[in-house]
């Protein structure tokens, strides 16, 4: 009887909403939702798409173009790996939305270690990767209209993530004369009353600038005196050159200013596939309990990060740091980034700073010499003319075409046939003039 009563409803229901299907004359397009119209992401944009096309046909492309270790034989520290591997049979269901504990302790463990001591262990997430997390916590933060300042260049990420959330990204110069220290002046200059926070990138991406402590001082003050929240991305802190410190924002701040850091495993300890990255909160955050609430909402809703990739990190936070010898004088790293920095000074009307962290260069084309209106159509030029992909300057939302950014993470030989191909290319431009 009541498989009948059912069966009637269902009848029933199809009897009431059923609708005839009819066939447009005109096709329908399927288009994009508007949110994406300024959200932009050129490291793997349309030159790359190119490139694999080349590729596919047979062409072999010298790829300069993005940060990853693997490519280029970097391979993760073994301790790292058998940690991992010895952690699957724990790591098959849901851990806790912020991460397994033995992580998140690591990282509390790991910041103390740096003078940072009023890190609560419910205040780190753990995430799948930076990337993840900066969209979360955006989502979590802005209101459509809110402004957030960020660097020029920048990593293009943090613009498309604050477009996406329905704010605003207020770009502040970085002065390429002072080794790409970001201007305080100018910064205080672009602050409205919708200005929400301040992101900060150091070691940067894509310049290889380390700021300044007297520079972290002033952004701070800003902080301070406006209310702001700061968004530190500090992925590259472990992979500093010549001596050059880094010193972490959250440590300066101390109690005065909500500070929120990002890093994580990828670049400094070469598992970019792991996806393991992190968030830090400290600061006044007994008045931030309600942004903290949705920060974990909105972990809970993704249930959690990839729990393998979290058993790496206590491994990688607490072992030897190998990465230490990779920076170091005579370190594959620093090697390869002077070798490239020298090569790239080389060529007439190319000049570029000397990178004191990172794994990039960002050097400047003179534009008397090469007055170059659409840098990205310069970039696929070269790529198809010289086998070379490169990311061009202004898709990290630098103002001018006249810069590019180059990845330092190629052998020396590859560097020196890139780089080669490059002024061959320049040479080409300047005979067509």
């Amino acid at each position: 009887m009541k498989r009948r009563e059912n069966t009637g409803f269902a009848l029933a229901l199809r009897r009431r909403y059923s609708v005839r299907m009819t066939i447009s004359a005109q096709p329908v397009s399927y288009r994009q939702s508007a949110k994406l119209q300024h959200v932009r992401y050129d490291v793997r944009g349309p030159n790359l798409v190119e490139a694999q096309r080349m590729e596919a046909e047979g062409h072999k492309v010298l790829r300069l173009n993005i940060g990853n270790t693997a490519p280029f034989g970097f391979e993760a520290p073994e301790a790292i790996v058998q940690d991992m591997v010895t952690s699957l049979p724990d790591a098959q269901g849901y851990s806790d939305s912020r991460g397994i504990h033995s992580a998140r302790k690591a990282v509390q463990q790991y910041y103390q270690s740096h003078g940072i001591l009023d890190l609560d262990i419910d205040h780190i997430f753990i995430g799948n990767g930076v990337s993840e997390l900066i969209t979360l916590v955006l989502q979590a933060l802005v209101d459509d209209g809110d402004e957030i300042l960020i660097p020029a260049p920048d990593y293009p990420l943090w613009t498309g993530a604050v477009s996406l959330s329905g704010g605003r990204a207020v770009h502040y110069a970085c002065d390429e004369g002072s080794g790409w220290n970001p201007d305080p002046e100018d910064i205080r200059s672009r602050i409205t009353p919708r200005t929400k926070a301040l992101v900060v990138i150091n070691p940067n991406n894509p310049t290889g600038a380390v700021y300044s402590e007297e520079t972290l001082r002033a952004l701070v003050q800003i902080a301070a005196e406006h209310r702001l929240i700061l968004l530190t991305d500090e992925i590259y802190e472990k992979i500093v050159f010549d001596g050059a410190q880094h010193r972490h924002l959250a440590a300066l701040a101390g109690d005065d200013v909500l500070t929120l850091t990002f890093s994580g495993l990828s670049k400094a300890y070469r598992v970019c596939g792991y996806r393991s990255g992190w968030l830090a909160i400290t600061g006044p955050v007994q008045r931030a309990e309600n942004l903290i609430e949705g920060i974990t909402l909105l972990s809970n809703m993704r249930m959690c990060a990839n729990v393998p990739g979290q058993y790496a990190i206590q491994a990688a936070l607490g072992g030897y740091q190998s990465i230490d010898a990779l920076v170091a004088e005579g370190g594959r790293l620093r090697e390869q980034r002077d070798f490239a920095y020298r090569q790239l000074n080389e060529i007439p009307g190319v000049s570029c700073n000397q990178a004191a962290g990172a794994l990039y260069l960002f050097p400047r084309l003179d534009p008397e010499m090469y007055p170059i209106t659409d840098d990205a159509a310069w970039a696929l030029g070269l790529l198809r003319e010289k086998k070379v992909l490169v990311s061009h300057g202004t898709g990290f939302n630098w103002p001018h075409a006249d810069h590019f950014r180059l990845v330092t993470l190629p052998s020396v030989d590859v560097l020196d046939d890139a780089i080669g191909r490059i002024a061959e290319y320049l040479e080409d431009l300047r005979a067509r003039r």
